[in-house]
């Protein structure tokens, strides 16, 4: 069962405060900025051709220290390659990321960087070595970034951090294959932990759990961030899930950002016709609700970005699209306060 091995009482008094005293001090500055990154990956149609495959096109954003920034899409629009490319598991094809303010940009500051911004893997099962006990898992950044003085501190901070995800330090000499999914999650989640990180992209981390556990690992991942003053970019297509974690939404079509809003905005005023119809699909409950609601049901099927249509990639399936779809690519801009759209319908008139 998956809460056998919980630990009641989640003490976090042992683990790195240094994070938590940064997020006091400057909890409204940017930690993350991206500006006009780009992924493209190159694909061979025959002996003397190559054209880029265009996952990420020209994304700018920023994270503010503390905050979850909710990053949701159809599957293929480019969110998990947009969260590597920002760890640098990917070359940028262009643009850059600052992190504190400095550019990522040499060695010794990629070093530091994948210090303090790690990663939560979505499938539980194959992003853990089977080969690996618990404590080997989990230690593995410790022995990376040269983060103990001795065997005793290092066993300390591995039965810390598992106490501090809810698992039992007794286990830490298990294999992985002996955990339920919940619980290598959770693995997962305190190797992430182990460096002290202020930056964790979790990508889609609770879609292969079921709903009955999805719940815990969601709070688990909240009481982190309360305590250690976390920043989240969290991955997902469960729209609800997103909403129940996320400050702020960025919804993704097609290799860009097309809306970005607080998640309670985004929820009650969606501008993009995009994000009406992901709102839209939605299951209500309500069978009443359910059926007064009027939903905006996409036609056709996400285009390849090897072959993007010109102008608004969304226009060939936005029930809205005009002949000036076609010719402009839409800038993301701010059409009300906080509210970020790339729509041409929506888009300020120029003086």
């Amino acid at each position: 069962m998956e809460n056998d091995n919980l630990v009641q009482n989640q003490d976090l008094s042992l683990l790195d405060t240094e994070v938590k005293r940064v997020a006091h001090d400057v909890k409204d500055d940017n930690i993350l900025e991206v500006h006009n990154l780009k992924m493209y990956f190159p694909i061979n149609l025959g002996v003397f051709k190559t054209v880029p495959l265009k996952a990420v096109d020209d994304v700018t954003f920023s994270i503010k220290r503390g905050e979850t920034l909710g990053l949701v899409g159809e599957s293929g629009c480019g969110k998990t390659t947009l969260g590597r490319t920002i760890l640098q598991l990917y070359t940028p094809t262009g643009g850059e990321v600052y992190f504190n303010g400095k550019q990522i940009k040499g060695k010794a500051a990629l070093r530091e960087f994948r210090r303090n911004a790690t990663i939560v893997f979505q499938d539980p099962y194959s992003s853990l070595d089977p080969r690996m006990t618990v404590a080997d898992i989990i230690g593995e950044p410790l022995e990376i970034h040269h983060l103990y003085k001795s065997k005793e501190e290092k066993e300390a901070r591995i039965a810390e951090l598992m106490e501090a995800v809810g698992l039992s330090k007794e286990h830490a000499s298990r294999y992985v294959h002996s955990f339920s999914g919940g619980q290598r999650q959770r693995i997962g989640i305190a190797r992430a932990l182990a460096s002290s990180p202020q930056f964790i992209m979790c990508d889609e981390p609770v879609s292969a759990l079921d709903v009955s556990i999805q719940a815990q690992i969601l709070n688990t991942f909240q009481e982190l961030q309360q305590k250690l003053g976390l920043t989240y970019l969290f991955v997902a297509h469960n729209l609800l899930v997103v909403k129940h974690i996320s400050d702020r939404i960025a919804v993704m079509y097609l290799g860009h950002i097309v809306e970005l809003a607080t998640s309670e905005e985004l929820y009650a005023n969606p501008l993009h016709p995009y994000t009406v119809s992901l709102l839209s699909a939605i299951p209500e409950p309500d069978p009443i609700k359910a059926k007064a609601n009027k939903r905006q049901i996409l036609e056709g099927d996400i285009p390849s970005p090897l072959h993007a249509p010109s102008g608004c990639p969304f226009r060939t399936r936005c029930p809205k699209a005009c002949e000036r779809c076609s010719e402009a690519m839409p800038k993301l801009e701010e059409v009300e306060p906080g509210h970020f759209v790339a729509c041409l319908l929506r888009a300020k008139p120029s003086i």
